[in-house]
C-alpha cells in the first residue's frame, strides 16, 4: 500500500486514490519536503513547484500533476531520479474553450460587436487551441493560427507568424509556459510586440499568466483601448491589481474548472497510478444530476445575444468576474489568500454537453452551431 500526498483541491481525490493506499490531503502551497519524507506518491496541481528542493531526501517514486501544464515540474530532475511522472494533458480542454467563447460573447454583447467575419488569432493550437479554432470557424470567424512547433513538424497547415496573429481583431493565447529555447513563451507578448495589437482588440489569456508581461500590458491597455479577458495572471496569487481593474473580464485561473475537467484530471492520475503499480483498478464517479438541463432560446436583437443567453444559462461568467473584483479593495496579503480561496471554493460548473436546447426546425444555423459547441439539440415544430 502506498502513502500518497495529494493536493486537497483535486476533485474526488480521497475516493479515487484511497484504492492505492493511505491518502493525505494538503493545501498545494503547504506541500513541503518534510511532509514527503516517507511518502511514495505525490499528486499536485500547478501551484506546487516540484523539483530537487522539494523531493531530495524523500522516498517519492511517483509524481502526477492533475493539470495540463508542466512548467511547475522539473522534468529533468524526475528523469534523473527515475521518478515516474504523469500529467493530465487535455483534461480540461473543453472547459477552457467553453470559457473562451462565453467570455468572448459577453464582450461582444456589451460592446455591440458582430463576430461574423472578424479575424481571430489563435496562438497555440494544441488541445485547447484546436477546439478554439473549431468553434471560431463555426461562428464565422476568420482564423489565423500561430504554432511554430506544429508548423515545423508539418502538423496541419496555414500557420502565420506571431506578428500576423497579433494583428487580428481577437487574440487568444493557448500555449504552455516555456522559459527558454527556440519555443520560449515567457513574455511572448511583451513591451516590444504589444504595439502590433489593433485598436480595440479583444485580448484573451487562459494559458499561463507569465506568457504576457503584465506590467507592460497595463501600460499599453489604455493606449490601445484593449478589451481584456484574463483568467491567468503573472505572479499568482499576488496579481497585478491594476490590470484587474482594466480588464473587462477577470477571473481566478478557473477557465478549466468545469466539474468534468476536474474529474478528467483525477481519472488520468488514477490511470497513471494503475500503470505505476501494475494493478488493474476501476474508478468511475457518478457526477451530480443537473436539475434544470433544458434550455429554450429567446429571440434577441443579435445572433450574439441569442447565443450568449444560452451560454449564460449554463455558465454565468459574470458571477466569477464579480467575485474576483471583490479583491480590489483588499490589501496584498488578503488578496493573495482570497485568490486561492476563490479557486478552492469554486462552485460546480458543468460543460455544455450536459444541456439540451429546444430549437425550431427553421433555425438550422443555430442548431448546427449548438451541436458544434456540444449542446444536445431537440427540434420543436
Amino acid at each position: 500500500m502506498l502513502k500518497l500526498i495529494v493536493d486537497e483541491n483535486i476533485a474526488f481525490a480521497k475516493d479515487a486514490f484511497s484504492k492505492f493506499g493511505e491518502v493525505f490531503l494538503l493545501g498545494g502551497r503547504d506541500i513541503s519536503q518534510s511532509v514527503l519524507k516517507d511518502a511514495d506518491a505525490l499528486i499536485v496541481r500547478s501551484i506546487t513547484r516540484v523539483d530537487s528542493e522539494l523531493l531530495n531526501n524523500t522516498n517519492v517514486k511517483f509524481v502526477g500533476t492533475a493539470t495540463i501544464g508542466t512548467d511547475h515540474i522539473d522534468l529533468q530532475y524526475l528523469q534523473q531520479r527515475g521518478i515516474f511522472f504523469s500529467d493530465a494533458k487535455g483534461c480540461n480542454a473543453d472547459s477552457v474553450a467553453e470559457y473562451v467563447f462565453t467570455a468572448l460573447l459577453n464582450v461582444a454583447v456589451r460592446k455591440n460587436i458582430l463576430l461574423k467575419n472578424k479575424i481571430i488569432g489563435v496562438i497555440g493550437v494544441g488541445n485547447v487551441g484546436s477546439r478554439v479554432v473549431k468553434f471560431a470557424e463555426a461562428l464565422g470567424l476568420k482564423v489565423l493560427k500561430n504554432d511554430p512547433p506544429k508548423e515545423r513538424a508539418k502538423t496541419g497547415s496555414n500557420y502565420v507568424s506571431l506578428e500576423s496573429a497579433l494583428r487580428a481583431d481577437i487574440v487568444t493565447f493557448h500555449v504552455p509556459l516555456i522559459k527558454g529555447g527556440v519555443d520560449k513563451t515567457f513574455h511572448l507578448l511583451n513591451e516590444k510586440n504589444l504595439s502590433e495589437l489593433k485598436e480595440n482588440v479583444i485580448l484573451i489569456n487562459t494559458s499561463r499568466g507569465e506568457v504576457i508581461d503584465n506590467t507592460a500590458l497595463l501600460k499599453a491597455v489604455k493606449k490601445k483601448n484593449t478589451n481584456l479577458i484574463l483568467d491567468v495572471w503573472e505572479g499568482e496569487p499576488s496579481i497585478n491589481i491594476g490590470l484587474l481593474g482594466e480588464s473587462l473580464i477577470g477571473t481566478s485561473h478557473i477557465a478549466g474548472y468545469s466539474l468534468e475537467g476536474k474529474v478528467n484530471g483525477t481519472k488520468m492520475m488514477f490511470d497513471a497510478l494503475c500503470e505505476f503499480t501494475g494493478e488493474r483498478k476501476k474508478w468511475n464517479p457518478a457526477l451530480p444530476k443537473i436539475v434544470d438541463s433544458t434550455i429554450k432560446p429567446v429571440d434577441s436583437e443579435s445572433f450574439e445575444e441569442t447565443l450568449y443567453a444560452l451560454f449564460k444559462f449554463v455558465y454565468n461568467i459574470e458571477n466569477d468576474d464579480n467575485r474576483m473584483r471583490k479583491m480590489i479593495g483588499m490589501n496584498k496579503e488578503k488578496r493573495e489568500k482570497y485568490f486561492d480561496l476563490l479557486r478552492k471554493e469554486y462552485p460546480y460548473r458543468r460543460e455544455f454537453c450536459n444541456y439540451t436546447v429546444i430549437a425550431g426546425k427553421q433555425n438550422k444555423q443555430l442548431t448546427g452551431l449548438l451541436k458544434t459547441f456540444r449542446f444536445k439539440v431537440k427540434l420543436n415544430g
